[in-house]
């Protein structure tokens, strides 16, 4: 259906996201490789994930509206991966403590059956406050 619109993700977060909207969606996983690019900036990845994911989905939907994105969190240049436990996660909070860092967060919304796509990156600076372990 023409109208119809896909989340590239099957995260449960970004459907609750974009549920606030009120519209109804489908999702689909992208299955994409989020691997870094040799050379590319966190920036350039965020943005190229978030087209990949929408274009993996949009090319088994050509009718339907695809939103695909991707967030990265940067500290001192490094990109932070996911901390997938509690002591990882304790461990990123830490090292982050009294710096800032930067969280890009990008979004792709593409039609393939007629070639359509609009890009967005938005860049949040967070200062965080000393913390303390425990």
């Amino acid at each position: 259906m023409e109208d119809s619109l896909i989340l590239a993700s099957t995260s449960r977060y970004r459907a609750q996201l974009l549920e606030r909207l009120g519209r109804p969606f489908a999702r689909e996983a992208p299955g994409t490789d989020e691997e870094a690019l040799p050379g590319e900036s966190p920036r350039e990845r965020a943005l190229r994930l978030a087209r990949a994911k929408a274009s993996a989905v949009a090319a088994r939907n050509p009718q339907a509206w695809v939103l695909g994105s991707d967030q990265l969190a940067v500290r001192e240049g490094q990109v932070l991966g996911k901390p997938l436990d509690a002591r990882r996660c304790e461990a990123q909070l830490l090292a982050s403590s009294g710096r800032r860092v930067e969280f890009l967060t990008a979004a792709c919304l593409m039609r393939a059956a007629d070639g359509r796509s609009l890009d967005h990156l938005d860049t949040t600076l967070v200062q965080f406050r000393v913390l303390s372990p425990g």
